[in-house]
């Protein structure tokens, strides 16, 4: 088998051979292989996602965006509401102490502010003009009929939490010119009493159904506690003001009037960018008139 190595030492360098690879085959079946995932690091935990390389921005870095509001919800009307100057320190407008109270257009002040009133109270309240005239620093003057404030006091006792003012608009709200005293104090003072039972303040102004008066209006006005009687400068409805100048702009004093009525988030919203185009910031009519 081997040349010059004898049969013996032949089949002992064959045996040893033969141990040999044993001994090799059975240490290649003992070792451990060694697999890539064995190397790599543990799962990601689900609430932790690997990195992954990539040349677009990660999802996660991405600027957040916010669908803008839906237009006729309240996130919209606020959105929609102007950004004014902060009011001026109200100058209170001069009043006699005796004699007949004024009736005034438009208050006779050079600040640059106007004034939100909204009347009646009877016909329509829509539901979101509490939430708005709060988030919008809405100021306003609700002239209103005493009937309407009683059946719904809870409307408009938001309103007055918001900021807003009630004030007098009679009880059955007939015109008054023409008739007598005791008529015309029965309408204000009736609706002046009741108005105070319901919130708790005295009216002190006074706003004559259709704007129709007469000397007696005034004088019953002034008996029932009121300090003026208001009429106005511009109406407002359904999203559009309508002046009653041929200036076209809102005056500094100016009055502008609206109703209780469906469109009144629209009014309210009119009104606003009216007088921010003028260059002048709402204002309480209660804090010019004391």
């Amino acid at each position: 088998m081997f040349p010059g190595v004898s049969a013996t030492s032949a089949r002992r360098i064959l045996a040893a051979a033969t141990l040999l690879a044993l001994l090799t085959l059975s240490a290649c079946a003992a070792r451990p292989v060694f697999h890539a995932r064995q190397i790599t690091a543990a799962p990601p935990s689900p609430s932790v996602p690997t990195p992954m390389p990539s040349t677009s921005p990660s999802p996660s870095a991405a600027p957040t965006t916010t669908a803008p509001p839906a237009p006729g919800s309240l996130d919209w009307y606020v959105s929609q509401a102007p950004t004014f100057p902060e009011a001026p320190p109200p100058q209170p407008v001069p009043l006699t102490a005796t004699g007949a109270i004024p009736f005034w257009h438009r208050l006779p002040t050079d600040q640059k502010v106007a004034f939100i009133t909204i009347d009646d109270g009877g016909l329509a309240r829509p539901p979101a003009v509490a939430d708005f005239i709060w988030r919008a620093h809405i100021p306003v003057t609700m002239f209103l009929n005493s009937p309407a404030a009683e059946e719904h006091d809870d409307y408009f006792r938001q309103i007055q939490v918001a900021g807003g003012i009630v004030e007098n608009h009679t009880v059955r709200h007939t015109s008054l010119a023409g008739r007598s005293y005791d008529y015309q104090r029965q309408e204000i003072c009736g609706a002046a009493d009741k108005l105070e039972t319901l919130f708790g303040k005295r009216a002190t102004l006074f706003r004559p159904p259709f704007g129709e008066y007469d000397s007696t209006t005034l004088t019953a006005a002034r008996d029932c506690g009121a300090k003026a009687v208001l009429h106005w400068s511009e109406t407002v409805h359904e999203g559009k003001v309508r002046y009653q100048t041929p200036e076209k702009v809102v005056q500094p004093g100016d009055v502008l009037l609206m109703h209780f009525r469906p469109a009144l988030m629209d009014d309210l919203l009119a009104a606003l960018k009216a007088i921010h185009r003028a260059g002048l910031t709402p204002a309480l009519l209660e804090d010019y008139i004391r």
